[in-house]
């Protein structure tokens, strides 16, 4: 993983690192606009690390709304969310809204601060689900396995139960972090919904368990599924969404 020393602000504009800010166009005015923004959130400093990149400079994560660095504040490290000059949303209002909202069921990185073009939030640090995966390779991986998932789906049904839908936990390569204690975390709130018909354990249970790449090596390391029994317990829950039929499909997958 590459890295780079943290660069104030002052010295951004000095570096190539100021383009990352205003990715992918980068103005004088837009990028003084968005320095006086993080002067106001308490930013100090900015870390570039990670294995995406930005022309040619490496950041943690790199996405259609918005890119992903380490910030620094008085009280130490930060993830904090770029929104792109490009993105299909004009701020960063509703992401941070969907996030404290999951935060307040224990959910996500804690939101720390947001502003127009900014969303300032716990640093989780880890690895994404597939290459946490890639990591199970001892006598222990079944138990663990069993414990990241029981935990993900616990989460994704308090979603449920709040009317909170995360909207893209069926293709969730990028939206399960995994920290250094076997901890998950459900990540990028941007699509989130309390507006639609929520999907989150249907939806997990679909990338965990049902005919993808990622599914198929979970059951190699977990152990054989009944699919036809899974997808029954699955259609009883969305019919109703009760603790009785979310304990159903955990019995269908980890027991």
């Amino acid at each position: 993983m590459q890295a780079t020393k943290a660069v104030t602000l002052n010295e951004l504009d000095k570096t190539k690192h100021h383009k990352v800010l205003c990715y992918p166009r980068c103005t004088h005015k837009e990028l003084e606009k968005r320095l006086t923004e993080l002067e106001k959130l308490g930013i100090q400093a900015l870390q570039f690390t990670g294995e995406k990149s930005v022309f040619g400079v490496p950041v943690l994560g790199k996405g259609c709304v918005g890119i992903v660095v380490i910030a620094y504040t008085k009280t130490g490290k930060a993830a904090l969310k770029i929104r792109r000059i490009d993105a299909d949303r004009k701020e960063m209002f509703h992401e941070a809204q969907m996030l404290k909202k999951a935060n307040t069921i224990n959910i996500g990185p804690k939101l720390l601060e947001t502003s127009e073009n900014f969303l300032l939030m716990q640093l989780i640090e880890g690895k994404h689900f597939p290459e946490w995966l890639k990591t199970l390779e001892n006598q222990e991986t079944k138990t663990r396995l069993h414990l990241v998932l029981k935990n993900v789906l616990e989460q994704c049904y308090r979603l449920d139960k709040a009317g909170i839908d995360h909207g893209e936990l069926n293709k969730a390569p990028k939206h399960i972090i995994i920290d250094d204690n076997d901890v998950p975390y459900l990540i990028d709130f941007e699509t989130t919904s309390i507006n639609r018909r929520i999907s989150n354990v249907t939806s997990i249970c679909q990338y965990f368990f049902l005919g993808n790449k990622i599914a198929n090596t979970v059951k190699d390391k977990l152990g054989k599924i009944n699919e036809k029994e899974l997808i029954n317990a699955l259609r009883s829950y969305k019919q109703k969404t009760t603790k009785e039929n979310f304990e159903n499909i955990i019995k269908k997958i980890l027991l």
